[in-house]
C-alpha cells in the first residue's frame, strides 16, 4: 500500500490525503471489498426495491409512507457519498482524496445526516397526530404542509454544517496526509491539523449534542403522549396505534444509539484502535441503512403486504409458466 510522509512544518498545508480505513489490517486489507461490497449492494437493492414499492403503490400514497420513502432515500444517498470511494480504495489501492474533496465529502455526509434525524422527527410528529389529533389529521397533514417541513429541515440542515465545514477548510493541516479513516470525518480530519481547533470541536460538538439531545427529547415526548393516550383513550385501539410507532421507534433508537456510540469512540481515542473507530464508523453510517429496509419491510403491514403482492405475482407466473409447459410435454 503506498504511503505519504508525514509532514510537521506549520508553513505547509497539505492539500493531498489518502483515506486508509483499517489501517490496522495491512496483509489483508484488500478482502474487506468482500463484505462490504455485499453490505453497500444490499443497501441499494433493499432501499431501492422499498422506494420503488412505496412511489407506485397507490395505497402507500399518504404522508406517513412518504417518509418512510423519504428515509430510504436518505440511506442510499448518505452511503453513496463514500463508499464508491471506498471500495475502489480497497479494490485498487485509489485512497487519494483532495482537501476540497474531503470537505465536500463531510459536508454532504452530515448535511444528510442532520436531514435524517429531522425525517425520524417529522414521523414522530406524524405518529402524533394521526393518534392524538385523528379527525384534524387530514386537514393538517396535507401535501403543502409536509413540503414545507421537509424544505424547512433541508435548510436547517444546511446552516447547522455549513459554518463547520467552512471553519474546517481555513485550518492549517501540517501533521500528516494520512487519514487514519474509510471516510472523511470532521474529528479524523482534525486530528492532522497544527493549530488550535478548540473552537471548532466545541461547535462540532454542540451541534451534535442540539441534534440529539433536543429531537430526541421531543422524539419521547411524542412518543410518551402516543402511548398515554392509546392507554387511557384509545384503550381498545391501543395494539393497532403501538404497533404503527414500533417501527419508528426501533428505527430512531437504532440510529441515535449508533450516533452516540461513534461520538464516545471517537472522544476515548486513547482507549480504542483506529480499527475499531473505524468499525463504529462503519456501524454508525452503514447499519441502519441495511436495517431500515428489513424493519419496515417486515413489521409494517401495508409494505409487506405490498412487497408480498410484487413478488406474488412473479412467482404466481412463473408457476403457471411451468404447469404450461409440463402440460405441453404431456401432451406430447
Amino acid at each position: 500500500m503506498e504511503t505519504f510522509i508525514a509532514n510537521s512544518n506549520v508553513s505547509h498545508s497539505h492539500t493531498t490525503f489518502l483515506l486508509v480505513g483499517f489501517s490496522g489490517i495491512t496483509d489483508h486489507r484488500n478482502l474487506l471489498v468482500i463484505p462490504f461490497l455485499l453490505t453497500y449492494s444490499h443497501i441499494l437493492l433493499s432501499n431501492c426495491i422499498m422506494i420503488y414499492r412505496i412511489l407506485v403503490d397507490t395505497t402507500l400514497q399518504s404522508p406517513m409512507y412518504l417518509l418512510i420513502c423519504l428515509l430510504f432515500l436518505v440511506n442510499v444517498s448518505c452511503t453513496t457519498t463514500f463508499m464508491p470511494k471506498f471500495l475502489l480504495g480497497l479494490a485498487f489501492d485509489l485512497n487519494h482524496i483532495t482537501l476540497n474533496g474531503c470537505l465536500v465529502q463531510m459536508w454532504f455526509i452530515y448535511v444528510i445526516v442532520t436531514f435524517e434525524s429531522t425525517v425520524i422527527l417529522l414521523m414522530a410528529l406524524d405518529r402524533y397526530i394521526a393518534i392524538c389529533k385523528p379527525l384534524r389529521y387530514h386537514d393538517i397533514m396535507t401535501s403543502r404542509f409536509l413540503t414545507q417541513l421537509i424544505l424547512a429541515s433541508v435548510a436547517r440542515s444546511v446552516l447547522f454544517i455549513t459554518p463547520i465545514i467552512y471553519l474546517d477548510s481555513r485550518v492549517k493541516f501540517c501533521k500528516s496526509n494520512i487519514i487514519l479513516n474509510f471516510v472523511c470525518e470532521n474529528m479524523a480530519l482534525l486530528k492532522l491539523s497544527c493549530g488550535d481547533i478548540s473552537k471548532i470541536q466545541a461547535i462540532g460538538l454542540t451541534v451534535r449534542m442540539m441534534i440529539t439531545v433536543v429531537e430526541g427529547s421531543l422524539l419521547l415526548i411524542s412518543y410518551l403522549t402516543i402511548l398515554h393516550t392509546a392507554m387511557f383513550v384509545l384503550k381498545q385501539s391501543m395494539g393497532k396505534a403501538l404497533n404503527t410507532c414500533s417501527s419508528h421507534i426501533m428505527v430512531a433508537l437504532m440510529i441515535y444509539a449508533s450516533s452516540v456510540l461513534s461520538a464516545l469512540i471517537y472522544r476515548l481515542e486513547t482507549s480504542v484502535s483506529v480499527d475499531v473507530q473505524n468499525l463504529t464508523s462503519a456501524i454508525y453510517f452503514l447499519l441502519p441503512a441495511t436495517i431500515n429496509p428489513i424493519i419496515y419491510g417486515v413489521r409494517v403491514n401495508e409494505i409487506r403486504l405490498s412487497l408480498q403482492k410484487m413478488f406474488g405475482y412473479k412467482m404466481e407466473e412463473t408457476v403457471q409458466t411451468t404447469r404450461q409447459g409440463e402440460r405441453g410435454h404431456n401432451n406430447s
